[in-house]
Order: C-alpha cells, then sequence, then structure tokens
C-alpha cells in the first residue's frame, strides 16, 4: 500500500514529508537527519545540478575538488567564521576501530592508540581549507581571477531535520573566487546572484525575490550576502540560493596575497557562492498538490509517460503496435518519456502513480483511442484531459511542455504577489504575519537591535533587502525610528 497524502490544509509539514516518499524522491536514513536520495528524487537533482553546472561555466568559472576533512586549526583562524559553525560542526578525533570480544559477542571501538595529532572538521563548507590552498597557488597580479567551483557534500549537524530542507548531510556546489579589486568582487557576487535567480525562474518556475541579507541574516565572516528566497505555499519564505562579498577577510587570515603591477604585495578580494539540494524541497512546495508531486518539464525527470490499457491479448498487441512508435517519435522529439507496459499493474495503479511522482504529461492509449487515432492528453499541472491526435502529437509535445512550465510559473507568480502585503503599523504588521502571511514590505530602523527583537516577538526575519527597489523613506513598523527603505519580511525554514 501506497503512501497517503496528509491534506496540505490539516498540516502543510505532514503533507511534505509524505510527498516526498509518496512521489519517490527520498526517506531518511539510519542514522538520524541523514537521507537517502532514491532515483527519481537524484534525476530531479540532476535536471537541476546540471543546467546550473553549464551557467556556472559560462560565466567562466571552472569545477575542482577539496578535501572533506579540514583541519581544526583553520577554522580558528577566521574567528567569526569558525563561531557561526560551531554549533554545527562535527569532528573526527580517532582514525581507527578494533573489534573486542564480550559476553561472546564481537563488537567494534574506538581504538584509544588512534588518536588523531589533530581533530579534523567534517567539511561544514569550505572557505578555510580552499583559503589555505589558494595561498599557495596565487602569487602574481597574472594568476588573478581564480574562478573555482566545487560540487561536493556537506555536513552541517542540525538538530531539527527534514528531508532536503535540512539534513545532517546535503549535496551543494559551492563557487570561491580571488579577485584583484572591490569592485570585481562585487561584480562576481552580483553575477552568481543572477545565476541563481535564473535557475530559480527558468527552471524551477520559483519566482524568487532577490536582494541584500541584513546583519543577523549576513554569512558568518562576510561583508555582504545576498539572496534569492522563494515563498512556498503555506506563506513561508525559503532561502534557496546565497552569494557572499568576503571582502579581505579570508584573504587576511589565511594570506592570500598578489604582488601587483606596480610590485606591491596586496590582499585579494574573495566572494563564495553556494545553492544545495534544498532546491528539490523548494520545488515540492511551491508546486506540489495534495495528490503529490507537481514537476516543471525542464527539471522533470520524466517529461511524459504513455500508459497502454487493454483487457485482451488482442487489445494489448494493438494498443502496443500504436504506442511503440508514438514512444520513439517522443524520444526522437528530445522528450523524456517512458512507456509504461508493465503487466503486473492496473492501468489506474500506473495513473496513481505517475500522479504521485509528477510526471507533466500522461498519455492514456486504449482499444478505442487506436480505433479513433487519438490518444487523452492529462496534464499534471492543471489536471485537465483532452483527446490529441496520434498524428503530429510528438511533434507538438515540445511545445506543450513550454506552454505547461510558463502556467506553473505564471501560478506561482502570482501566489507570490497575492501573498506581499504592505504593513505600516507594528499592529497590521503582526496580523498580516499570522494571516495570510508570506511576505511583508515594512520599514525597519537598520539596527540589528531592532531587528533581534522582531524576530523574538514573531519569529520573523528580514529575508532581504530588495536591491531592485529604490529607497523609500518612512517610519520603523516597531521603533518608529526614522527607516531608509522597505524590507521583505516573513517566517522562514
Amino acid at each position: 500500500m501506497g503512501v497517503r497524502i496528509t491534506p496540505r490544509s490539516k498540516s502543510f509539514p505532514d503533507w511534505y514529508q509524505d510527498v516526498c516518499q509518496a512521489g519517490d524522491l527520498a526517506e531518511n536514513s539510519p542514522v538520524r537527519g541523514c537521507m537517502v536520495i532514491k532515483p527519481h528524487g537524484f534525476a530531479l537533482w540532476e535536471n537541476i545540478r546540471d543546467p546550473l553546472d553549464r551557467m556556472i561555466k559560462e560565466t567562466g568559472h571552472v569545477n575542482a575538488y577539496f578535501p572533506i576533512f579540514i583541519p581544526l586549526s583553520f577554522l580558528s583562524k577566521e574567528a567569526e567564521h569558525v563561531e557561526g559553525f560551531a554549533a554545527e560542526t562535527a569532528l573526527v578525533t580517532h582514525y581507527r576501530l578494533k573489534a573486542v570480544k564480550e559476553d561472546g559477542k564481537t563488537k567494534m571501538i574506538v581504538d584509544p592508540d588512534s588518536e588523531l595529532e589533530e581533530p579534523l572538521v567534517v567539511r561544514p563548507t569550505s572557505e578555510t581549507i580552499i583559503g589555505h590552498m589558494y595561498a599557495k597557488w596565487i602569487q602574481s597580479h597574472r594568476d588573478l581571477p581564480v574562478l573555482i567551483n566545487q560540487w561536493a557534500n556537506i555536513v552541517r549537524w542540525e538538530m531539527r531535520t527534514r528531508l532536503f530542507l535540512r539534513t545532517t548531510e546535503f549535496l551543494w556546489q559551492e563557487g570561491h573566487t580571488c579577485h584583484a579589486t572591490a569592485d570585481e568582487a562585487q561584480a562576481e557576487t552580483m553575477q552568481m546572484l543572477g545565476v541563481y535567480e535564473r535557475l530559480c525562474r527558468e527552471y524551477l518556475a520559483v519566482p524568487v525575490r532577490v536582494g541584500l541579507k541584513s546583519p543577523l541574516e549576513t554569512f558568518p565572516g562576510a561583508d555582504a550576502t545576498y539572496a534569492v528566497e522563494g515563498l512556498m505555499q503555506d506563506g513561508k519564505a525559503l532561502q534557496m540560493g546565497t552569494s557572499h562579498n568576503l571582502g579581505q577577510n579570508f584573504a587576511k587570515a589565511f594570506e592570500i596575497q598578489f604582488q601587483d603591477t606596480d610590485g606591491e604585495r596586496k590582499l585579494v578580494w574573495t566572494t563564495s557562492w553556494g545553492l544545495s539540494t534544498r532546491t528539490v524541497g523548494a520545488v515540492v512546495m511551491a508546486h506540489g498538490d495534495d495528490d503529490g508531486l507537481v514537476l516543471p518539464p525542464r527539471i522533470a525527470p520524466l517529461q511524459v509517460v504513455i500508459v497502454p490499457i487493454f483487457r485482451k491479448e488482442e487489445e494489448r498487441a494493438a494498443v502496443l503496435a500504436e504506442a511503440g512508435p508514438l514512444f520513439e517519435q517522443l524520444n526522437e522529439a528530445g522528450v523524456r518519456v517512458r512507456l509504461d507496459d508493465r503487466t503486473q499493474m492496473k492501468p489506474g495503479a500506473k495513473f496513481f502513480e505517475w500522479e504521485k511522482k509528477g510526471v507533466p504529461v500522461r498519455l492514456e492509449l486504449g482499444p478505442r483511442d487506436v480505433e479513433s487515432r487519438q490518444a487523452m492528453l492529462v496534464r499534471r499541472d492543471d489536471k485537465s484531459k483532452t483527446p490529441e491526435p496520434l498524428e503530429g502529437l510528438a511533434a507538438k509535445m515540445p511545445a506543450l511542455l513550454v506552454e505547461i512550465q510558463d502556467a506553473m510559473l505564471t501560478r506561482a507568480t502570482r501566489f507570490r504577489d497575492e501573498h506581499t502585503h504592505e504593513a505600516n503599523s507594528w499592529e497590521e504588521f503582526q496580523e498580516l504575519l499570522d494571516d495570510p502571511g508570506g511576505f511583508i514590505s515594512a520599514h525597519w530602523d537598520g539596527t540589528r537591535e531592532t531587528e533581534a527583537e522582531i524576530k523574538a516577538k514573531t519569529k520573523a526575519t528580514i529575508r532581504v533587502i530588495p536591491t531592485s527597489e529604490e529607497a523609500q523613506p518612512g517610519a520603523c513598523v516597531l521603533t518608529g525610528k526614522p527607516s531608509e527603505r522597505r524590507v521583505l519580511f516573513g517566517r522562514a525554514y
């Protein structure tokens, strides 16, 4: 029996967990806080990862790989950075196990004679180990810029975990660059922020809000952090990617210097930026419904599934005689397609399975359809059913998939806009947060103290300070003090 999906109206968190499992994306592993990403889920991640990798390379970056283990002393070189990750950092202190007998049974224990001279941090992020290497690689202005990205796994010991959104181990990419000037580093930071925005809009069909992070939300050790924030169907925000201007903080800590054209030794300016498997969770929460996943065609592992319908063997032969060529035509048209000719499942069970997995288009083909030279086309996004002539159907499918992709982005944009509200008083701010939720545009006096007080009172944080909007002076929603501009608040994952 399959996973029963809790309605969103009853419990959004339970609905999310149910959809991830019913959609065959992932499940919890024996290690607390870790997940097993199943083939359907990993294929979805690959379809997010691969276009992002292309975009990263198109901007002149190259891929490399750095170790998962980092000497503990490296983290101590940048005090603000290590403080920001201290509570989530896992350490390796020994390198060997030993088998011992106890009550006639063999068990494994840590060999006390294998203690490391220096504990190793299991990578929570790679600024420190990469900074150490860059200090060796960079000597001259001719070595700049350094534009490197890595695809890796990360370990952060999360206390409260949820599939894809917060897990002890997750997959991501992290870019780390070095530049000769502050302007170049800032341009790099904004360029990669734009890459993330494009990925979210064009592939994930999630219309993100883009902007600068507030002081409390800035990455430890960064001069400035920028982010792309999506709005999920429960009205909560989700940070989907970040780009950090690190200034010269890590350059100072790791002595990353270069000789300029004037012969003077100078510190480089660095950036880092990252996006993770959290984006899979964003796709689930932004588009899914009470029947399961609804996947944007551009990232769906399967875009079309053909389901033959028959009762008798002669019907099976006639239907497959049409389904087979249709499969080949769709495949030749560049469509990711599957012909589900399994005999151990009834058509209704197949419909239910592919609906839960979010396949954008289902083509039902039975004996009557063969006689009529048509197939029943079912769209996952709006559940519409229309008979379509078999002649020319494969040729029309790429355009239909684009239409579905655009419709999903339009619907998500409408939801975001309908759930973005202005608050001009503290009472209004609180009311809007509770009902209907979403992004709240409000004035803030610019102080960490006020930001922290708002968070303590409401659990709402500043998601972004929009970079695309002009300054609009006003009065802080909490303190009444002067405010230079509105910022976007929201409760977040």
